[in-house]
């Protein structure tokens, strides 16, 4: 699965980032990079009015990094990618705009909210188990025994 995500709708709703910082979209980026890392999901992030637009330096193998060029927008970028996946139920669309929503969904795409994917986001990764401890057997003499018994190990 991958998420097509309207970066600024997600900054809007992330408590550590501004739209106001200079450097709020690599921020951004930086969080998903993360995210795709621990999650093993791919990204795609469009951000309103980059020039010359198109696809950004700043992409990685996990996010790619796309600007709306200044006479389009993310959410028409988005509408125009969103038409033109040939594998639609493998992305789900993050963008709090209407629009951008019904477009996903008439192609039959999982959608979620900007705020949604914020709290999902900002969630701690799950704790790894140890596969030591999650095995670690305590047995007794006399069972030690019976299983080399069993399996013909030496004493």
């Amino acid at each position: 699965m991958a998420y097509m995500i309207d970066g600024h709708n997600l900054i809007g709703q992330l408590p550590d980032i501004s739209l106001d910082d200079p450097n709020d979209e690599a921020k951004l980026i930086q969080k998903l990079a993360g995210f795709a890392a621990r999650t093993g999901k791919r990204c795609l992030v469009v951000f309103d009015h980059g020039l010359p637009g198109g696809t950004s330096r700043m992409s990685s193998r996990a996010v790619q990094v796309v600007f709306a060029s200044a006479r389009s927008s993310a959410d028409r970028v988005m509408m125009e990618r969103i038409k033109k996946i040939p594998d639609p139920l493998g992305w789900t669309v993050v963008s709090s705009d209407r629009d951008v929503q019904a477009v996903a969904r008439s192609r039959r795409m999982s959608t979620l909210h900007s705020e949604e994917f914020a709290t999902l986001l900002q969630s701690p990764p799950r704790p790894k188990i140890d596969a030591g401890e999650a095995t670690d057997v305590q047995l007794s003499d006399a069972e030690v025994d019976e299983w080399l018994d069993l399996f013909g190990g030496e004493k």
